[in-house]
């Protein structure tokens, strides 16, 4: 088992921007790649962007590429979302999900056993 709890969303305008966090406890973290999704309201859950088990590979939505950037620190158990020049669009509740592999479709949900509470990102125009 794996509990993933992510924090550091909040309110912020347009053009700037916000660090996820996502800690983890359980088993060990190194074994798991991870990866991040948004779901915004009357819409389905999206992938993000991913990170392998170790750093070495990371994944990213077109949608979010340039301005999105995954990083995980193994020793810390915590996998990081940076966030900047945030746009309206980026609005959703923001998930980390975690996968006992590191290959298969990263971006699919269904690829990934376990996943934490949410949390919420709002862009103001």
């Amino acid at each position: 088992q794996v509990q993933l709890v992510e924090s550091g969303g909040g309110l912020v305008q347009a053009g700037g921007s916000l660090r996820l966090s996502c800690a983890a406890s359980g088993r060990t973290f190194s074994s798991y790649s991870m990866g991040w999704f948004r779901q915004a309201p009357g819409k389905e859950r999206e992938f993000v962007a991913a990170i392998s088990m170790i750093g070495l590979s990371t994944y990213y939505a077109d949608s979010v590429k340039g301005r999105f950037t995954i990083s995980r620190d193994n020793a810390k158990n915590t996998v990081y979302l940076q966030m900047n020049s945030l746009k309206p669009e980026d609005t959703a509740v923001y998930y980390c999900a975690a996968r006992p592999k590191n290959y298969g479709d990263y971006y699919n949900t269904v690829s990934y056993d376990y996943w934490g509470q949410g949390t919420q990102v709002t862009v103001s125009s």
